[in-house]
């Protein structure tokens, strides 16, 4: 087996975008998105989704308001953190997701048909997430 990787997830009220970093944690991949149905079906889901990679911590995009501010959606994704926490038994940490989804928009216009780009924006938007963190965390420990 590889190096332990990171994975982001872009949580919804409807769907979970996932994206894993490589081995050498200088990329990251949209991996699929999910369909939202129970907490326990979304950890299932997640744990066929990473398959035999080995998870050294989940990033969770925090939906904070362009002022800064926490609403409804922030705890939303704290609650769905911690109970992921306990599930997956991996480290969890969290990246401001301001503009991911509109990103990862940007990066899919004119290359899929409307249909398809709406599940897409989901592993996008965790993709440019699991970027962002990687950026800022470029320097740190493995």
């Amino acid at each position: 087996m590889g190096f332990p990787i990171i994975a982001a997830l872009d949580v919804g009220s409807q769907r979970i975008g996932v994206a894993v970093s490589d081995e050498a944690r200088i990329s990251a991949h949209p991996l699929c998105t999910l369909d939202k149905h129970s907490l326990d079906d979304a950890f299932t889901a997640l744990r066929q989704a990473f398959g035999s990679r080995e998870i050294a911590c989940i990033i969770l995009g925090l939906p904070v308001n362009m002022d800064g501010t926490e609403g409804p959606m922030v705890r939303h994704v704290r609650n769905f953190a911690a109970k992921l926490a306990g599930a997956l038994q991996v480290p969890i940490e969290f990246q401001d997701e301001r503009l991911s989804s509109f990103e990862a928009k940007q990066r899919l216009a004119g290359s899929m048909k409307r249909g398809r780009r709406k599940g897409a924006v989901d592993a996008v938007a965790a993709a440019v997430i699991l970027e962002t963190w990687l950026e800022s965390n470029r320097h740190r420990d493995r």
